[in-house]
């Protein structure tokens, strides 16, 4: 080969390397968060969603008396989206789809979607209500309050609620 072909090979190389790492930065900012404003929800984990940028919980909230889900204007549960870090750095806090399956009551702090939506930028650790082990249903917290104040709840993600 010349040395021509193989810096024309170099370069193609490089152009090559630079194209294909634009996926790979890719990422969306978290300008859509208030991150002025931070609110705690409690909710009914309904499916958590692993993926390597931002894992997501998704939860049926509680209503704030704390005697059933909220219900929205159309009468069906209400439906929050936790969006957190990747799937990778959560497992190393010790969440998981198995150690939070579908059905635990969960409450976390957020920022919230600047818009008003139901999602949020988890801020937290995640607080987990315990299960009463003769019914093998969650302790539920007080009307207004949330998991973090129920006896022998968890901590996971954080040591900070």
């Amino acid at each position: 080969m010349t040395a021509r072909t193989l810096r024309n090979l170099a370069m193609a190389l490089a152009a090559v390397a630079i194209l294909l790492q634009a996926p790979l930065l890719a990422h969306h900012s978290f300008a859509m968060y208030d991150q002025n404003k931070t609110v705690t929800v409690t909710g009914v984990v309904k499916q958590y969603v692993p993926q390597a940028n931002h894992a997501e919980f998704h939860l049926y909230l509680i209503a704030a008396d704390r005697k059933g889900l909220e219900k929205g204007k159309d009468g069906k549960p209400v439906e929050f989206m936790v969006e957190m870090a990747g799937t990778a750095q959560l497992e190393r806090q010790g969440v998981t789809g198995q150690t939070f399956p579908v059905g635990t009551v969960i409450s976390v702090k957020v920022n919230p979607l600047r818009d008003g939506g139901p999602v949020g930028a988890r801020v937290s650790a995640l607080a987990r209500c315990p299960v009463d082990p003769a019914t093998n249903k969650p302790k539920l917290p007080e009307a207004g309050k949330h998991c973090d104040s129920v006896a022998g709840r968890t901590l996971n993600g954080g040591d900070t609620f």
